[in-house]
């Protein structure tokens, strides 16, 4: 059985023009990406899903693969993520037969360390899980019982008056959101469903850190001073 690793990057974006080109640490970011699934010992082909061509020429000098640039009906700013990996299924079902799960790796979390898809991968094999995805812990101050509404004369009033309000850290509920996600790990019956997050979703945290997402120009300065935390040389 293999595991594929789909790495989506579309040549436009908003934030950030030609973001999966922009240079981190002397790289183009997607080769980030590419260099960390290539390193997750589980997994046995790397797809890059993209409409262009340099990030596809990128990609190939990596190691990914790139059998063909992504049509262009999927690869609009409205695309949902499960058409595209829908498409990277029909690309490889009929040359890798008994693919055993689809690792969904987005550009835009440079700082992922390599054991963390490991992790995805063993909870998603432990579980038997339909999809099994990457969260992060939400900061104790914007937690719901912590959250506030600002009405139109300053009055401030509790965002949700029922949510516990402790006031110490340690006393707080912990809650949880999808850092990107930074991984998604899904069966090929659960993407040719339809779906990314099932009943049988399984989760499993990422730090901080590694959770840092590329969005805005400022964003890469904050990856490059992170950097060395996570991959210290």
């Amino acid at each position: 059985m293999s595991i594929l690793a789909v790495i989506p990057a579309r040549g436009g974006s908003k934030g950030i023009p030609r973001k999966n080109l922009v240079i981190l640490r002397n790289a183009p970011l997607i080769s980030h990406t590419i260099r960390c699934a290539k390193r997750v010992p589980e997994i046995t082909r790397i797809f890059v899903s993209t409409d262009d061509e340099e990030i596809a020429a990128v990609a190939r000098s990596e190691g990914a693969e790139v059998p063909a640039l992504r049509p262009l009906d999927i690869a609009q700013d409205q695309t949902p993520m499960i058409a595209v990996l829908q498409h990277a299924l029909e690309v490889f079902g009929g040359s890798s037969p008994g693919i055993e799960a689809i690792v969904l790796l987005q550009p835009t979390s440079p700082l992922r360390h390599p054991h963390s898809v490991s992790q995805g991968i063993s909870v998603f094999r432990e579980k038997s899980a339909a999809s099994v995805v990457s969260v992060v812990r939400v900061p104790h101050s914007h937690t719901p019982g912590s959250l506030l509404s600002l009405l139109p004369d300053q009055k401030v009033v509790d965002a949700f008056p029922s949510s516990s309000h402790a006031t110490r850290r340690q006393d707080k509920p912990g809650f949880y959101a999808r850092n990107g996600p930074a991984v998604l790990v899904l069966s090929p019956g659960t993407i040719c469903n339809g779906v990314l997050y099932p009943e049988n979703t399984r989760g499993f945290e990422m730090s901080k850190i590694q959770s840092h997402d590329i969005d805005e120009f400022e964003d890469i300065a904050v990856a490059d001073a992170l950097w060395p935390l996570v991959f210290p040389q």
